[in-house]
């Protein structure tokens, strides 16, 4: 299994455990994140976005705009 996700980008991953983590029940959760490291917060996200539909997420992204690390050295203007 591990070995597929890391064939997957991160909401694609999420995705794939949440169902799994439908799949095996209400410890599923649990499971699943001691088996993947992915956390159980994530996987609740994952369950949230597969039950809207995936409508609010983007096509074209992994994450939605404004999201992941910040810069870690701020853009110059010259």
């Amino acid at each position: 299994m591990n070995l597929l996700l890391s064939r997957l980008d991160e909401q694609q991953r999420r995705w794939s455990v949440a169902m799994e983590a439908d799949r095996i029940g209400p410890q599923g959760d649990q499971v699943l994140s001691q088996i993947t490291g992915i956390d159980p917060k994530s996987i609740q996200s994952g369950r949230q976005e597969l039950a809207g539909e995936l409508t609010e997420r983007p096509v074209d992204r992994v994450r939605l705009p404004g999201g992941g690390r910040q810069r870690a050295e701020k853009k110059m203007r010259s």
